[in-house]
């Protein structure tokens, strides 16, 4: 038996390969193949744009994937009925940073839309058009909503009179002298899953142990282990000094008097953390990274 995997293709390809690299599993994506290798025999993967795994998950195409909330908001805005997914990790990641995408309103700088009911009768250019529309319903405003193929942030004022746009950092929209008028949504990586796959044992499992692994790469990003010896005198003030994911591990040496202290921080504090162990008479500090946290 093997599960049928799909990762996105895009601007989150290289990130989520990357990811799961941290995460145990080597896959080898060729230029010329929409069929990645893994080095797992029992998952088979498939490259499939972020903007349709939601639908082919659900149809059982595929058994999980990863897409954002805002193609999954997508895709369901246009059912009658609740699709087939099953939700399994929320994993913030991104292609530039470790945050959240912003679905942004966005209307030129010197024009007239200083709110999202002063669009009342206007045309906004997007690729999420569904959940676009959702959004302007919700508020009662009544707009023509038109997708966009791409380069959405220069069609005001001349195609469009705002748009509906995704921005991690809003510099494009600065660029393009756009002013956010409100944010729409914000979304973020999902590990889904199609409801038959899930309710199929070795499948569950497989996609289970799958997301632990995924959670404790993310949970890693950013962290260091470092580990320390310090005489039994001295632990009290070392311990002062340790932030520690839980708590530091603690064992003896062969030699009496002294423990070593084993645990996990946050990278950006090690270069101000060392000298001040070195201070409180820790020695041996060794600094180590790490792929994962496994909890």
């Amino acid at each position: 038996m093997t599960l049928k995997l799909g990762l996105p293709k895009g601007s989150l390809q290289d990130s989520t390969v990357q990811l799961f690299a941290r995460a145990g599993f080597t896959i080898y994506v060729s230029s010329r193949s929409y069929f990645p290798t893994i080095d797992d025999e029992e998952i088979e993967c498939m490259l499939i744009r972020a903007q349709e795994m939601a639908r082919y998950v659900a149809d059982g195409v595929l058994d999980c994937g990863l897409t954002g909330q805002d193609w999954i908001a997508e895709h369901q805005s246009g059912l009658a009925a609740p699709a087939s997914l099953v939700p399994v990790a929320d994993l913030i990641y991104s292609k530039q940073s470790f945050g959240k995408v912003r679905w942004v309103l966005a209307a030129p700088e010197d024009s007239r839309f200083k709110k999202p009911q002063d669009l009342e009768g206007a045309t906004i250019a997007t690729e999420l058009v569904r959940a676009t529309k959702a959004y302007f319903d919700r508020l009662g405003v009544n707009v023509n909503v038109e997708f966009s193929w791409g380069a959405t942030e220069v069609k005001p004022p001349v195609l469009a009179d705002a748009i509906v746009e995704a921005t991690e950092t809003g510099s494009t929209l600065r660029a393009n002298r756009l002013r956010i008028l409100d944010t729409v949504m914000e979304s973020n990586t999902q590990f889904i899953a199609n409801g038959a796959a899930m309710k199929d044992e070795w499948k569950r499992t497989k996609i289970e142990n799958i997301s632990l692994l995924l959670k404790a790469a993310i949970e890693a990003q950013g962290r260091v282990g470092i580990m320390l010896n310090v005489r039994n005198q001295d632990l009290k003030d070392v311990l002062a000094l340790l932030p520690a994911l839980q708590r530091p591990t603690i064992s003896p040496l062969s030699e009496d008097g002294w423990v070593a202290v084993n645990t996990i921080i946050e990278e950006r504090t090690v270069r101000d953390l060392i000298p001040r162990l070195k201070s409180a008479r820790a020695q041996g500090i060794v600094e180590y990274p790490l792929n994962k946290i496994v909890v």
